[in-house]
């Protein structure tokens, strides 16, 4: 064994999902990763703390003297559990500084008054660097483990949050914003040449910060139809075919104004489905974002395409023009991947804990409406939405998402005690786990948040 390796051991409550209906909760547990590779190397359920000793020099992965490495052990108290970390499917970066903003507002008439002129600052790098530090951290203290995040169309601030995402440990998808059409004259690409030339300027970089693509990997991102010409979604389309290892994020069937004025611009389709697979667009690693309004025909070609679906629950409640409820029920049915988004501006909350409670409401209504045939969601299928399903949406599925051995550990330790100070709903002796877990999920918040670990690494601490 080299002399390197170091093993670290969490023992106590470990919860995780290996699918939308299967929630693991397992007491005395003990979970062991490598802080050399960041994998974990033995998850072992069924263990008392006075059996640790001997379960560790059982498993001959784990050194046990000082010249073959080191071992550390770290007993979780009773108010403690260990979930894996949370993973924002989509979430627009430069928004950070306007969430709350806008709030009931036609999602284009939104764009023009209140987000196109705060992106468009993000051409100053002080700017763009100060408010990606706050962002990151912000994420991080909120157990957000990986991002798909759109920058603004800048090239030098896309570079930047990717080196901010790399430098403060969060795992990220980052992707320069591509829109050469349907933008004020202060923030749009100059042209479809110039806006591809700068987007392989972002990919080139990332690639070179992070070769291995171990946290940050860069993605395609055409905003949406409306904001980009054909010539730039056939450049977009050709590179994505070009490098079958790069992710594609945009817009999607989000809301009646935005479907029609896509559709208005491109006469030809009569969905949008169809529109985007005319470029080459759709693909197994592509993310889109909400679908709130779908015919069966077109959920059933995405199942066919493999596509991921980011549902934002919160922005589609507050922003776009009504109270819109994408059908995640039969996403859900059909086998797709979905996962859950802040969505940054549009999502007045970035808190991960918020889109699973606002999902829960957003299906709660569909059931109201439609009956049986949208029946809600459940307390575990939306807790897999935001660990291993938004994994699988962002192709990091085989990866990290759980706590299977092999994977990465991203994980969050979860502290529901009173002294954190939150106001969660108090524990009571008698709770079990499974209670204990609903009352972090539906009424906790970051003081919850006891650390955060990304890649076996501490990247928060509270």
């Amino acid at each position: 064994m080299s002399t390197q390796t170091q093993i670290h051991v969490f023992h106590g409550t470990i919860i995780h999902s290996t699918s939308p209906s299967d929630l693991h909760i397992h007491t005395d547990t003990l979970l062991a990763y490598s802080t050399t590779t960041g994998r974990i190397v033995a998850l072992v359920p069924s263990t008392p703390p006075s059996a640790v000793p001997s379960t560790l020099s059982s498993l001959d992965i784990v050194p046990t003297e000082p010249p073959e490495g080191t071992t550390t052990i770290t007993y979780l108290a009773p108010t403690q559990f260990l979930i894996p970390g949370l993973i924002d499917t989509h979430n627009h970066a430069p928004q950070w500084s306007m969430r709350g903003l806008g709030q009931g507002m036609h999602i284009l008439d939104w764009l023009s008054s209140i987000t196109f002129p705060a992106e468009a600052r993000f051409s100053d790098a002080r700017h763009a660097r100060r408010t990606y530090t706050s962002l990151i951290r912000g994420m991080l203290r909120q157990g957000v483990t990986t991002a798909s995040y759109y920058s603004s169309l800048h090239g030098p601030a896309t570079r930047i949050l990717a080196d901010l995402c790399l430098e403060h440990g969060q795992r990220a998808l980052v992707g320069k914003c591509n829109m050469d059409r349907g933008s004020p004259e202060y923030y749009i690409d100059d042209s479809a040449p110039e806006s591809i030339a700068v987007t392989k300027e972002c990919i080139s970089h990332i690639r070179s910060i992070d070769p291995s693509g171990s946290l940050i990997r860069p993605i395609l991102t055409p905003r949406f139809a409306i904001s980009c010409t054909p010539e730039l979604l056939t450049s977009l389309g050709a590179l994505a075919q070009a490098d079958p290892s790069l992710p594609i994020q945009t817009h999607f069937n989000e809301a009646e104004q935005e479907k029609s004025a896509t559709l208005s611009l491109f006469p030809e389709f009569t969905d949008e489905v169809s529109l985007y697979r005319s470029f080459n667009l759709l693909t197994p690693r592509t993310i889109l974002a909400h679908c709130t309004i779908m015919t069966d025909d077109e959920t059933a070609r995405l199942r066919e395409l493999d596509c991921g679906v980011a549902h934002c629950p919160t922005a589609n409640m507050t922003v776009g023009g009504g109270f819109m409820a994408a059908p995640v029920r039969d996403f859900l049915e059909r086998g797709m991947k979905v996962g859950l988004g802040t969505d940054s501006g549009g999502g007045y909350s970035s808190s991960m804990l918020d889109a699973m409670r606002h999902a829960l409401v957003a299906s709660f209504a569909r059931e109201a409406l439609y009956g049986d045939r949208a029946k809600g969601l459940t307390l575990d299928e939306v807790f897999w939405m935001a660990t291993l399903g938004g994994a699988k949406v962002v192709g990091l599925g085989e990866e990290v998402g759980n706590f299977e051995v092999g994977k990465q550990f991203d994980a969050v330790v979860v502290d529901m005690s009173d002294e954190r100070g939150g106001v969660n709903t108090p524990l009571e002796d008698a709770d079990l786990v499974r209670v204990r877990l609903e009352k972090f999920i539906m009424t906790g918040d970051d003081r919850n948040i006891a650390e955060v670990f990304v890649k076996g690494r501490s990247v928060h601490r509270l």
